[in-house]
């Protein structure tokens, strides 16, 4: 079975004649978001809620819209589905006064069959921000002696997967079986050292990295002046994530009947769940067509988007049309909830829920 016509399956250029950005993909936030923000206020108006999606999944704090625990998500996984999960722990830092919050982070990674090297990351928080690999007990220090006190944080086994993709999940209520309605595959810009040129210079000299340096160049600040050997591959970055860097392409020939019925598996097992992507690490792309050898390291709610759409060869009103599609059926959803009984949050709670992400995600450390 293909994607959904919202995934846009189309006949793709070859790899030598693909383009580099689309381009609305670096736009400022206000500007692409602008027509979107304008779809949701006129669904709250006839729908007669603003924050009717919060409905979509709930099970999840406000439906993963915002201020969600990455943990309570993944908890709720149950059954024999629970092995596409990265294993994982959560600890919080300062718990105790006089507390020595690395012996309780490896406590917690013991007790979890965790080894180093790890992922890092808040329990709360979205875009990627505070999430590091820490390679040992040392990095692991650092990464604590910076984070905020008294906040959770999870410790995740590294996948050593290669791949990366978002693969975003609707079913609505009263459906038997749901549908994989976009696939997205990501990758880190690299650069390759030629013994000559510094980090610097080959960040700028990348086609694609010199337009958007600021993704990068303050990242990789303490490396910048390194002078890569000749052939060595340096990964600009580690976290999958759009506004950090990461390069995305539109994968929804990728979409099988076995990976859709895997992830509905999955996304059956986790109470009420009905909307949001799963964001995995997988070993190829013939085994994760079969539905096989991957494991999920976050799930998102109404919060997510399609990511396919910041793919280059995206045009900019399938790119619309998917945002729109998505967010529609959002509250669709919560509609069909909501007549189940099932109630949105309350706008001041959504309120408090959002100054508190955002309040953490401004003190976590930032990512290497």
């Amino acid at each position: 079975m293909q994607a959904s016509s919202s995934a846009f399956t189309r006949v793709r250029k070859p790899e030598s004649h693909k383009r580099l950005t689309s381009f609305f993909e670096f736009w400022p936030g206000w500007l692409f978001y602008t027509p979107i923000v304008l779809q949701w206020i006129g669904l709250g108006i006839r729908y007669g809620n603003p924050i009717l999606a919060t409905a979509a999944n709930p099970g999840i704090e406000a439906g993963g819209l915002c201020g969600e625990s990455k943990q309570s998500i993944l908890d709720q996984i149950s059954g024999p589905e629970r092995v596409w999960v990265a294993p994982y722990t959560v600890c919080t830092s300062g718990a105790f006064p006089e507390s020595d919050d690395l012996g309780i982070a490896e406590a917690a990674m013991t007790g979890a069959g965790l080894t180093f090297p790890v992922v890092v990351k808040p329990d709360v928080g979205c875009n990627g921000t505070g999430v590091c690999l820490v390679d040992s007990r040392a990095d692991l220090a650092r990464y604590l002696g910076a984070f905020p006190r008294l906040t959770r944080y999870m410790l995740q086994t590294l996948i050593p997967h290669e791949g990366e993709a978002g693969i975003f999940y609707i079913r609505r209520p009263g459906e038997k079986t749901g549908k994989i309605t976009s696939v997205t595959l990501k990758s880190s810009p690299v650069v390759t050292g030629d013994g000559r040129s510094t980090l610097r210079d080959l960040v700028m000299a990348d086609p694609r990295c010199a337009q958007v340096p600021h993704l990068y160049l303050p990242r990789l600040a303490a490396r910048l002046h390194e002078i890569p050997a000749p052939g060595e591959r340096v990964k600009l970055v580690f976290v999958g994530n759009h506004c950090k860097g990461s390069t995305f392409r539109n994968g929804a020939n990728l979409v099988t009947r076995e990976l859709t019925a895997r992830i509905d598996a999955i996304a059956r097992s986790i109470p009420d769940f009905h909307f949001g992507r799963f964001d995995i690490r997988y070993e190829s792309s013939g085994a994760l067509r079969t539905g096989e050898e991957f494991s999920i390291i976050e799930i998102n709610g109404v919060g997510s988007e399609a990511t396919h759409i910041w793919d280059p060869e995206t045009t900019l009103s399938e790119a619309y049309s998917a945002q729109f599609f998505h967010y529609r059926a959002a509250f669709e959803i919560g509609a069909a909830n909501r007549a189940r009984g099932h109630r949105a949050t309350k706008l001041f709670d959504l309120l408090g829920l959002w100054r508190k992400q955002k309040r953490l995600m401004a003190s976590y450390p930032v990512n290497d």
